[in-house]
């Protein structure tokens, strides 16, 4: 098939997740056209199959702020045409697939040109909901020919939400288990926490500074955290304030996390939302524990107490004795560092998840 994928490029999950797919679609012998204002963080130069084009968007003194959805779907179709794509697959609701409709519609008078939206999260439960945008939203999912979610929470919430009388098919995200995976040798000398997001206030990046105090009263640890925002000066402050700035290392963003997450212990997910926990799956395919929140679609990834553990949002004493648990239980940790694995390879694998992309892809185009 030849596909095109729209996303954000950014480090947020939903960009992070299409390039993912986009990469493996091409590695099982499908043409991939990325279509966006940027080369995506993940997507290296020269990969066979994988093609880029970027969308310029032009800057006019009467524009007080540049219709990137336009000159999007202007584009869309513009490749459309010109590759002869199957389908477009956007990822994000706003105002990806509003720029699909319109490429399709662009697009009607010659062939049909169907696209999928796949929801990620903060579109329908942030962005979608703004009274600016909750029109539009809704729309947009009901004009796609195919919508997926990541999660069966997120599906519910958006049933929930905006009413929707389309099929929302829920495929999860997935890992390369090939490429994340526990690494030979790992330094036990020192306790290693890792952090990683985009330090909004949602991923409350400061209860791991306070997680980090409690945990260092009772055992060696260090913690790293991985990303940048606009919570990343707090995380800073906090960590001076109380006194434990010489056990935290800022490392900001950083392109290559399959490094980084081998060489880690446990991941501190503290979340007040979270779709699915990207971030949480690719760690536990490496072996490192999640310790995170009991929100979303965290749940339909982490079993509590068997590859991970479960605490409520805010409840840092709880989710700190759990850390100082797996630093001085070694048995338990090395337990529960297998079962993360053993799930992420059971149930999240590419060779699990991607396939039933493909099906939905053949599904939606072979309607008349």
């Amino acid at each position: 098939m030849r596909i095109g994928i729209t996303c954000y490029p950014t480090y947020g999950g939903s960009g992070i997740v299409a390039t993912e797919l986009g990469l493996e679609l091409a590695t099982r012998g499908h043409e991939i056209h990325f279509i966006t204002y940027a080369n995506p963080i993940r997507l290296d130069p020269g990969i066979p199959r994988i093609f880029y084009h970027e969308v310029e968007v032009s800057n006019y003194p009467l524009f007080q702020y540049p219709p990137y959805c336009l000159a999007l779907a202007s584009r869309m179709a513009e490749v459309a045409e010109n590759e002869n794509l199957d389908l477009l697959h956007v990822h994000y609701a706003i105002p990806h697939s509003i720029s699909a409709m319109l490429a399709q519609q662009m697009m009607a008078p010659k062939r049909r040109l169907p696209f999928i939206t796949t929801l990620h999260g903060t579109d329908i439960t942030l962005v979608g909901v703004d009274r600016s945008y909750f029109p539009i939203t809704k729309f947009s999912i009901e004009k796609s020919d195919g919508i997926t979610s990541i999660s069966q929470d997120l599906r519910r919430n958006t049933y929930e939400t905006f009413g929707v009388p389309n099929e929302i098919r829920v495929i999860h995200n997935f890992v390369n288990i090939d490429i994340y995976k526990p690494a030979a040798e790992r330094a036990n000398s020192e306790k290693r926490l890792m952090h990683i997001s985009n330090f909004r206030p949602v991923k409350r990046v400061v209860d791991c500074i306070r997680i980090l105090a409690q945990v260092v009263k009772q055992t060696p640890a260090h913690l790293y955290m991985v990303g940048d925002g606009p919570d990343r000066p707090v995380a800073h402050r906090l960590a001076k304030e109380l006194e434990v700035e010489r056990h935290v290392t800022f490392m900001g963003k950083q392109d290559h996390v399959e490094r980084i997450f081998p060489q880690m212990h446990v991941l501190l997910m503290p979340s007040e939302m979270e779709s699915f926990g990207l971030g949480a799956l690719e760690g536990m395919a490496c072996g490192v524990v999640p310790v995170a929140t009991r929100v979303g679609g965290v749940p339909e990834l982490v079993t509590h107490g068997v590859d991970g553990f479960l605490e409520p949002v805010g409840d840092i004493t709880a989710q700190a004795a759990r850390v100082i648990e797996l630093f001085t239980n070694d048995d338990l940790y090395q337990k529960m560092a297998a079962a993360a694995r053993r799930t992420a390879v059971e149930r999240f694998a590419t060779s699990l998840i991607i396939p039933q992309y493909e099906e939905y892809y053949r599904e939606v185009m072979s309607v008349v």
